[in-house]
């Protein structure tokens, strides 16, 4: 009788003791619902354990993302901008100065009457004002360009998922593609344009070195050589003196005018060179952009059938 009554003893001890848990456990979870009264309908969810929790290793890091948003970056257009405004701000701004710098020249030595270079003046006054035009349209178009080789890419394709393409967008990028290739072959244009003046300052230059040479004998023959402007068509064949011999063309030589309007010169052409590089990179860029809005066209049409 013993055990068995010391049995039933132990389990209504057990009983009790579950029931003041379960009480207890009531009373807990009804003050946390007294205290937060919208946190009635939630559903209540074991604490992971350490083992179940994400490890900070399988997240993506600062570096898998910066790599990620490089492959993205269209290199060939970011390049290509690059070199276009340095080599458009190069050929402005030294062809500015340099045009400048011909005029004083022209003026004080070779052109002494202001009638004989007057519509010089204005030309070159006239090319200055198509400078400042220049360079603010290909800072436009240089980043207009950069964003359509961002948003055509394959590589932005990949970073932002599928996008669709529309014959508008498609006839956009084509026209980029023949405008770059007008302006490309304008800009040869320019570049050989650029080099004329660099071979009439060189032909100066050269023959003012002819004079200092130890090679000259004489007075006389120094006096001999000479420079006439006049051929080269810049002011025409009645102006005064419009022909420079000897020591006074190698004072002329001497100048900061010509110093800095020659090296101006050579830094322009070669400003004029590097837009064209830039323009032949764009042809391609965006040549391979249209492409890719083409595939993308037929691919989404196989799609829908």
């Amino acid at each position: 009788m013993k055990p068995a009554m010391e049995t039933a003893a132990e389990e209504n001890t057990e009983q009790s003791q579950e029931r003041k848990v379960s009480s207890r456990a009531e009373m807990e979870i009804g003050r946390y619902h007294w205290m937060y009264p919208g946190s009635k309908n939630h559903q209540y969810h074991p604490v992971p354990t350490l083992g179940d929790r994400a490890s900070p290793l399988s997240s993506p890091g600062c570096f898998e993302c910066c790599i990620k948003c490089l492959g993205g970056v269209p290199y060939a257009s970011l390049v290509a901008t690059i070199l276009c405004f340095s080599g458009v701000a190069l050929f402005c701004g030294c062809g500015h100065v340099a045009l400048a710098g011909t005029v004083a020249i022209l003026e004080q030595h070779f052109s002494t009457n202001t009638s004989d270079h007057a519509l010089l003046s204005e030309v070159i006054q006239l090319m200055q004002y198509v400078i400042y035009g220049i360079a603010s349209f290909f800072f436009l178009y240089g980043i207009i360009l950069l964003a359509e080789g961002f948003y055509t890419t394959s590589a932005v394709k990949e970073l932002h998922g599928e996008f669709k393409t529309t014959a508008c967008g498609r006839c956009i990028s084509g026209m980029f593609v023949f405008l770059t290739y007008v302006l490309g072959v304008a800009w040869l244009g320019v570049f050989g344009f650029s080099a004329v003046p660099v071979f009439m300052f060189y032909n100066i230059w050269s023959t003012c070195e002819v004079i200092k040479s130890p090679q000259t004998n004489g007075t006389a023959a120094v006096e001999q050589i000479c420079v006439d402007i006049r051929q080269y068509g810049i002011i025409p064949w009645n102006a005064f003196p419009g022909k420079i011999c000897g020591s006074a063309l190698e004072n002329i030589c001497n100048t900061n005018e010509f110093y800095m309007s020659y090296h101006l010169f050579i830094v322009a052409c070669a400003g004029a060179g590097a837009t064209v590089i830039a323009l032949l990179i764009y042809m391609m860029a965006t040549t391979y952009n249209y492409a890719v809005l083409k595939f993308k066209s037929r691919e989404d049409c196989c799609t829908k059938f």
